[in-house]
Parts: structure tokens; sequence; C-alpha cells
């Protein structure tokens, strides 16, 4: 354990790294508001699109096709979600509902869920994480843009208008736009997907660079006693329903340990990025990033040790 441990601060000590230097850079007045403003419109609209879509372009379809387990997966997310949004709108005011749901049921699947995945379980890790990476994407956008269509500042509540919020979320484009590309393996040019993992290269640092730029100390006073109660439900509870189901339904040794990990990654970075584009409490989003990636060292050990303790996995 004290081994996976140390993978595991290993992925988040860079993410915290990045949270900090944007505090810091925002304390020295090197970034404003406009920077994080302009840069998270960026991450949207651009660069985040595009590193889903390649992320879809290179998973391996043939070598961790698994439709039970696929299935799954996405039973159990859209459960998750469901269960944070019923809770979220019997204990927290309207206009948080969006973020808190958010926060609580989206995972940063694509960084930590897969490097995880990958650590422990070599190419079968990457081949399977990848698949569910690129599956939970469009379900996560999807749902996200939907619960945060209904309960942002203004939002539009009619079918119309949340349909067109989802057919119109960049980060949902991003993936649709990736499956023929990596179903008929159509190649495109060397050049074109060097220069777009440049792009997409920049996702996570800017992401990053504006949540802690966001950060204040009010903030997070402001928003502790919901982004706790998110960060509780998305690191302890969500996970620990959602792998019992697993197990009840027969998933054992890799496949119940990667889907653990899926669950229980920190809340994503994307969720930050969502939530300022439709005008949401971003502070409390960012909050919530913050104390789950933390609270991941801790969890994630904690619940491989007891998987591998119960002869699981």
């Amino acid at each position: 354990m004290f081994v996976v441990a140390a993978q595991t601060l290993a992925i988040t000590a860079p993410v915290f790294a990045m949270l900090f230097l944007g505090v810091a850079l925002r304390r020295l007045h090197w970034i404003d508001q406009s920077f994080i403003d302009t840069a998270s419109s960026l991450v949207f609209r651009g660069t985040m699109p595009t590193l889903m879509f390649l992320g879809v372009v290179k998973a391996d379809l043939d070598a961790a096709m698994k439709p039970e387990l696929f299935v799954y997966f996405f039973l159990a997310t859209v459960v998750c979600f469901f269960l944070a949004w019923g809770w979220a709108v019997w204990r927290v005011p309207f206009a948080d509902r969006g973020v808190y749901t958010q926060g609580a049921f989206r995972g940063n699947n694509g960084i930590v869920g897969l490097a995880l995945a990958t650590s422990l379980y070599g190419d079968y890790g990457l081949s399977l994480g990848s698949l569910l990476a690129a599956l939970v994407i469009l379900c996560y956008n999807a749902l996200s843009a939907v619960v945060l269509a209904l309960h942002s500042p203004g939002a539009k509540t009619g079918v119309r208008a949340i349909v067109r919020s989802i057919a119109g979320n960049p980060l949902i484009i991003g993936v649709l736009a990736a499956i023929p590309f990596a179903y008929w393996r159509i190649d495109l040019p060397a050049w074109l997907m060097t220069s777009a993992e440049y792009f997409a290269q920049m996702t996570l640092p800017l992401a990053l660079i504006c949540i802690g730029g966001t950060l204040s100390l009010s903030a997070l006073r402001r928003s502790s006693e919901m982004a706790i109660s998110s960060s509780l439900m998305k690191m302890l509870w969500l996970p620990l329903l959602a792998t019992l189901g697993a197990w009840l339904w027969g998933f054992r040794d890799a496949d119940l340990a990667i889907l653990f990990l899926y669950f229980a990654s920190p809340t994503a970075a994307a969720s930050f990025v969502m939530a300022r584009a439709v005008g949401a409490n971003h502070e409390l989003a960012a909050s919530i990033i913050v104390i789950t990636t933390l609270a991941a060292v801790v969890s994630i050990n904690l619940g491989l040790l007891l998987l591998q303790w119960g002869g699981w996995i």
C-alpha cells in the first residue's frame, strides 16, 4: 500500500503545485480576473475539447472490450448523479445545486483514475481505463450540462434550451467528433496530431492556474459547508455504494479495482471550467476540487487496502 500511496501522491502533488502557482500568480498580480476569464474560456472552448478528442482517438477499442463492465459503469454513474442531485435539491440552495451535484459525481478519470489504473495494471489498465474514460467523458458532460442549465442564474430551463446546451457543449462535441476516427481507425496527419497535442497540453496547467487564481480564504469560508458535503459524497458515499454494487454485480480483481479507482477519483478540473462558463458558483467548484484532490491521497489508498483485505482484488 505504501507503493500505491506514493503513486497517488505523485499524481496529485503536481495538481496542488499548479493550484498554488495560480494563488501565487494572483497575489503577485501577474494574472488578474481578465486573464482568468479569457483562459477559462480558452480551456472550455478549445484546449479541453481537443484533449478529449485525442483521448478517444488514441483509445484501443479492441484491447479491452467488456460490454457488461461498460454497462455497469454507465448505470452506476447515472445513479450516482441522481443521488447527488436529489440530495442537492433537498439540502442545497437552488443556485448552487448544479455545482454541488457536478462536484459530487464528476471524477478526474482522465488524469488520476487512468494514471493509477495504468500504474497498477499496466497495458490492461491503460486499455480498459481509456475506454472507460471515453464513455464517462460523454456521460459526465451531458449530465453536467443538464444540471448546470437547470440551476445556473438566469438559465433557460425548457427542453429545447437544455438540448441546445448539451448539443452545443464543446466538450461533448470533442468526444463525438472523435468517435468516427477511433471506430474506423482513420489516421490523421502526424503534424496535425502533434500540433493538437501541443494545444491540448495547455489544458490542465491553465485550468488549475485559473482555479488557484480564483481561490481565496473568504471564498473557502463561504462555501466550506457545501464544499465539504459535496466532497464527502464524491470521495466516500458514492464510491462506497458504486463499488459495492460492482462487487454484487460480480466484478473482481483488476476489473473491480479499476472501477473503484474511477468512482473514487477526485472531482475533475473540468467542473470548474463548466461552472465558470455558465456563470455558476465557480468558487464553490474550486473549493470542491481542492478538498477532493487532497482527500484522494487517503481515501483511494484506504479503499484499495480494504478491497485487498477482503480478497476481492
